[in-house]
């Protein structure tokens, strides 16, 4: 047996140790009478649509684990993240900073207000926007004209900055903000996949002048498809809620619009689902930490492989689960992904990088070593919250 089977049977192996024989999604849902008995509340009462009790229910808890004034469910995370821009000012022709590490929801969004991403390095410490990067490329190509950040390349506007928490690990969000206040940047987090992380005891999404989080069907908790819009600013939701109701008019029979809105509320099914799911949210955190540590012990003794931790002053939800494969294996992560995925054990790697995109290829962005190579050394495994 050559030493490239041995790494694969041995990762194989460590993997099963943990989460035992069978087949392993990457990262699926739990379910259980709770969700069952709310869904059946939902169907009898014949609210199903975006008017309900659960939706109101939904955004309480929301706002009451994670500490923030006002939350605003919608359909989806994509959709938050559009009007979470849009709320914040941003507008055609601006431009937004964002890692070129994320998922490509982070980029759409800024494309579907007429904006331009900036795509920003992440550092291999803690898988998010590499802040010395950022600042560095901010002291060599801006310069504030009438108390605005202007682009010297494209004499454009930067309205604001997107850090994303990535797989739930949090941001070094005091360096974030001090940068954010030092180049007039709106803070929009994106927190989709951080919910149950926090920074430094405060949870990730309530830093910036908003965030947002996601609920699909593969996230800590699921609504089966939703997001929220999180923020301390009463103006700013109020606003955000008229738009993602399509801009109604309340009145007792007329059905009138005074701007151009979004149908993008979450509707009480959904909700539902959700309400059942943010009461399980704590037994499903404490469990995926506990993978985390059975997968630290299991890898332990593997050369050139280890799985990450979270970063200091975080204390993560571990979304997502991560190998780190060491330079002298890295030409054997393929075959790793292959050979785990025929065996029945979901992997992937980083998704593609934006900037790697053909359609996003020719915007701009900072020198990219660090998010290049975690894309080459990064391996996602089983993460689901009942695996132990």
């Amino acid at each position: 047996m050559n030493n490239s089977n041995s790494l694969i049977t041995d990762v194989i192996t460590a993997i099963r140790s943990v989460v035992g024989v069978g087949t392993f999604a990457l990262h699926e849902p739990n379910f259980g009478d709770l969700e069952q008995r709310y869904l059946m509340d939902c169907l009898n009462s014949g609210y199903v649509s975006s008017v309900g009790a659960y939706v109101d229910k939904f955004e309480g808890l929301i706002a009451e684990y994670t500490g923030i004034r006002n939350v605003i469910s919608t359909v989806n995370g994509t959709s938050a993240l559009h009007l979470a821009l849009l709320a914040t000012g941003v507008t055609t022709n601006d431009e937004i900073l964002m890692p070129s590490l994320t998922f490509a929801a982070t980029a759409n969004a800024v494309i579907y207000c007429g904006a331009y991403p900036i795509f920003v390095d992440s550092s291999p410490l803690n898988f998010n926007m590499d802040l010395i990067v950022l600042e560095e490329w901010l002291k060599a190509n801006t310069t504030f004209k009438e108390c605005r950040l202007i682009n010297i390349n494209t004499g454009r506007r930067i309205k604001a900055i997107v850090p994303m928490h990535t797989f739930g690990h949090s941001c070094d969000m005091d360096l974030l903000l001090d940068i954010a206040s030092k180049y007039h940047l709106e803070v929009v987090e994106d927190a989709s996949e951080g919910l149950g992380s926090f920074y430094k005891e405060r949870h990730v999404g309530t830093f910036g002048t908003v965030g947002v989080l996601s609920f699909n069907g593969n996230k800590i908790i699921t609504t089966g498809g939703g997001g929220a819009i999180l923020t301390n600013d009463d103006l700013l939701a109020k606003n955000i809620r008229h738009l993602s109701t399509t801009a109604r008019i309340k009145h007792p029979w007329e059905v009138a619009h005074d701007q151009v809105g979004f149908n993008y509320r979450m509707p009480n099914l959904n909700a539902a689902l959700g309400c059942a799911q943010i009461e399980r949210l704590e037994n499903f955190r404490v469990s995926k930490r506990k993978l985390n540590e059975a997968y630290l012990q299991a890898f332990k003794d593997i050369h050139d492989i280890r799985i990450y931790q979270e970063p200091r002053n975080c204390s993560s939800n571990y979304w997502l689960q991560s190998l780190i494969l060491s330079e002298n294996v890295l030409n054997k992560k393929e075959s790793l992904l292959k050979e785990t995925n025929a065996h029945g054990i979901s992997t992937r790697p980083l998704w593609k990088l934006m900037h790697q995109l053909k359609h996003f290829s020719n915007f701009q962005k900072t020198t990219m070593h660090g998010s290049e190579l975690l894309a080459k050394c990064v391996i996602n495994i089983p993460s689901s919250p009942h695996l132990l």
